[in-house]
């Protein structure tokens, strides 16, 4: 499941693909290393926007009537529709070209690049909430659904993000319940690749 992805594509390649003007993230640089927390690029009914990764949850409570009190970044696609905590979300996609995940021991970790065999962009099924603040601030957040995991990815993580083909997108976006309800699966065995991320600069979590 991405805890932190890259986003390298033109923005101007990424909305010529989802058929959107590119206008309101047309200045979006490259990025290499996207954080939960941080403003990334999202596909919503009304187009390409910002939103910020992961949902405070506040005023939301669970099954049993509690707060939910930590910040949701990947939300569980088997559960996202009957989770009281989510109940009022909208929905969108996470347009991203590969993902990361750490296979080891703390300090020791071992991070790994995920991407599509044949290049481009993946489109991750998300859902969406309105952060209310002190002093009417408001702030549009969106958390990444996941799955169980395909067979290129089982080895180095349990789950994974729920991927879109570009033309069920408009289906995950509008539709009801039910008709989207089957998108929530893995993606097919060998279609992505799995490298060691050697050349990237951070702190692994």
């Amino acid at each position: 499941m991405p805890g932190r992805f890259f986003l390298t594509s033109p923005m101007a390649e990424l909305a010529s693909a989802v058929g959107q003007d590119p206008q309101p993230v047309v200045d979006e640089p490259p990025r290499r290393n996207v954080a939960p927390g941080e403003a990334i690029v999202v596909l919503t009914e009304e187009g390409l926007t910002r939103m910020r990764w992961g949902i405070i949850p506040v005023g939301r409570v669970n099954a049993r009537g509690r707060p939910v009190m930590e910040t949701i970044v990947n939300a569980r696609s088997e559960t996202v529709f009957d989770k009281s905590a989510f109940t009022g979300t909208g929905r969108a996609v996470v347009p991203m070209n590969g993902w990361y995940e750490w296979t080891g021991e703390t300090r020791r970790k071992t991070a790994w690049r995920i991407a599509p065999r044949a290049g481009g962009l993946l489109f991750f099924a998300a859902i969406t909430d309105r952060w209310q603040g002190p002093g009417g601030i408001e702030v549009d957040q969106v958390a990444t659904l996941t799955c169980a995991p395909s067979g290129d990815v089982v080895d180095i993580h349990h789950r994974m993000g729920v991927i879109l083909e570009p033309e069920t997108i408009p289906l995950w976006l509008t539709e009801a319940e039910e008709a989207v309800t089957p998108l929530l699966t893995p993606w097919p065995d060998g279609r992505l690749k799995v490298e060691q991320a050697g050349d990237v600069d951070w702190d692994a979590p």
